[in-house]
């Protein structure tokens, strides 16, 4: 090898061990904005709905809570940790967080209840401290599932104790979800719950039946601050003819703020 060849090799691996280099940084700032700042979500499920709609992608802010290890953007279950700059949220927050069931797993729900609260259901009607909060009929929806299908439900205004108002649907005059004994929310927990009322698990049910129990906030990742992007799945399973798929674009979901 000439010494021509032997320093143009040299010259490329300086250039590749360079660009390796930046690439390596590039996404450690990516990940490190991510774990600090702000991290995107996908909704799969119609728990949260009117609020969010199956196809969402959200954007959900870090920094409101504090951090702990649920704040790592990885989907593996690292051991639970206490948060620093810890804060609890508030009441109608909608909240993104690990699954006690299994922490790998990213759920979103609202909070209705902080800690020192008693949270009771009575004939489909949340109570806080014995106090029913109030609900207004807000006209009719569709609910949709994951197979695409929808069905009617009943849709509500609810106002929470401090003013926080949002919609809420019902499927169902009585449901399994309707009356539960009244619990008190422990120091270091929240309850949430689902905007769709009749089809959530949430801290209704308890984490050995699928819900989410009361929740550690060690828990906690984010505040859900918008929708970035919304696609209706049930376009694709509905429709063969892949050109008519465009159509499943939700335009006036994107980058809209969540209540």
């Amino acid at each position: 090898m000439t010494e021509t060849s032997s320093a143009s090799l040299r010259q490329t691996a300086r250039e590749w061990s360079g660009a390796i280099g930046q690439m390596v940084a590039v996404f450690l700032v990516v990940m490190a904005a991510k774990a600090a700042l702000a991290e995107p979500f996908y909704v799969p499920s119609g728990s949260m709905e009117p609020t969010l709609m199956i196809g969402d992608a959200l954007l959900a802010t870090k920094f409101p809570y504090g951090y702990s290890a649920a704040s790592v953007p990885l989907n593996v279950a690292l051991p639970a940790t206490s948060r620093v700059l810890g804060a609890l949220p508030e009441r109608g927050d909608v909240v993104v967080f690990r699954w006690p069931g299994d922490r790998s797993q990213v759920w979103v729900k609202r909070v209705v209840g902080l800690p020192g609260d008693r949270i009771q259901m009575r004939n489909g009607q949340l109570l806080i401290n014995g106090v029913p909060a109030p609900l207004r009929a807000d006209g009719t929806g569709r609910a949709e599932n994951e197979d695409g299908s929808d069905l009617p439900a009943e849709r509500y205004i609810e106002t929470l104790p401090g003013g926080h108002a949002h919609p809420v649907y019902k499927l169902r005059p009585h449901s399994f979800f309707d009356n539960t004994a009244e619990v008190t929310v422990p120091e270091d927990h929240v309850f949430v719950m689902g905007d769709n009322r009749d089809n959530s698990a949430d801290s209704r049910v308890p984490v050995s039946e699928g819900g989410v129990g009361l929740l550690p906030t060690d828990n906690l990742v984010g505040r859900v601050e918008a929708v970035l992007g919304s696609y209706d799945l049930g376009v694709a399973r509905r429709r063969a003819d892949a050109a008519s798929w465009l159509s499943g674009l939700r335009l006036g979901r994107f980058l809209t703020s969540v209540n």
